[in-house]
């Protein structure tokens, strides 16, 4: 069982961090690449519904929620960092449903958690802005009758979902925070101007930004557009995938290792993990 003052005072640090400036909250995949991120520095971890679900054979979306809950516990417990979790949709057809795995999701330790207004649908990519709203409702109770400090992250999926309708996207961000949301994110927005105009409607609540890949920004410039916080979302386990397809591609079509050599030894890895 996970220490309750320990989780408290993570909670209490990851809401600091939210406070002013802004930090960088790297997305690992699984304990392994956690323990990693913690060691080289992190401050916080978030996790990734995409990385945990290609970690175990199966597209993004497809792991249920007793999978997500086991995950997440296994990732609170993998280091002292706070963890934000990445929980979809909040695993339930109905506010009520989504009060229910909201609780749930509390009780494994996570400092954060958010929910998106996804459907998974590409007809209807999106939730109706009153559907959204009162699921986000249900989870700002959940958190609220738990009495525990978790952050709850509202989620403009506009952009992810391939409807990059700014207005719609800032009506959704501006209706999530008077929801009770503790922090916006839209994520697929990438200009400075989209990113000041979100910044703007969360309200003077804490931001978060995806960079997910190379040539978009620094977190310093991110940092000057008023964003409190970067996730990379999947990218750090689509960097992995990247190098493991490489190599094995090589190998299965022509014979050639030549992308091992890339690779960090083991002897180095041994060293990171060294307990």
């Amino acid at each position: 069982m996970m220490n309750a003052d320990a989780i408290q005072n993570r909670r209490a640090a990851f809401r600091a961090l939210h406070a002013s400036g802004c930090f960088l909250l790297p997305n690992p995949w699984d304990v392994g690449s956690a323990v990693a991120l913690a060691r080289l520095g992190a401050k916080a971890l978030a996790t990734t519904s995409s990385g945990h679900a290609w970690a175990h054979g199966q597209p993004d979306g497809a792991m249920g929620r007793s999978q997500i809950l086991a995950h997440l516990q296994a990732m609170v417990a993998a280091t002292d960092l706070p963890v934000n979790a990445d929980f979809e949709d909040g695993f339930g057809s109905s506010p009520e449903a989504v009060h229910e795995s909201v609780s749930m999701a509390i009780a494994t330790g996570v400092a954060g958690l958010s929910i998106e207004d996804s459907t998974g649908d590409a007809e209807h990519p999106l939730r109706s802005i009153e559907d959204s709203v009162a699921r986000l409702r249900a989870a700002r109770r959940a958190i609220d009758e738990s009495g525990h400090d978790v952050m709850l992250v509202g989620r403009a999926e506009n952009f992810f979902v391939g409807r990059p309708d700014l207005d719609d996207t800032l009506a959704r961000i501006r209706a999530y925070a008077q929801a009770g949301a503790d922090c916006l994110y839209a994520p697929g927005i990438r200009t400075a101007e989209q990113i000041r105009a979100v910044v703007e409607s969360a309200g003077g609540k804490p931001v978060n930004l995806l960079i997910g890949s190379p040539g978009q920004m620094t977190l310093q410039q991110a940092a000057s557009l008023g964003v409190r916080r970067v996730s990379v979302g999947g990218a750090l386990a689509r960097s992995a995938w990247s190098g493991f397809l490489d190599a094995s591609r090589q190998m299965l079509a022509d014979g050639s290792f030549d992308a091992l050599p890339a690779t960090p030894s083991g002897a180095e890895l041994n060293g990171l993990f060294k307990p």
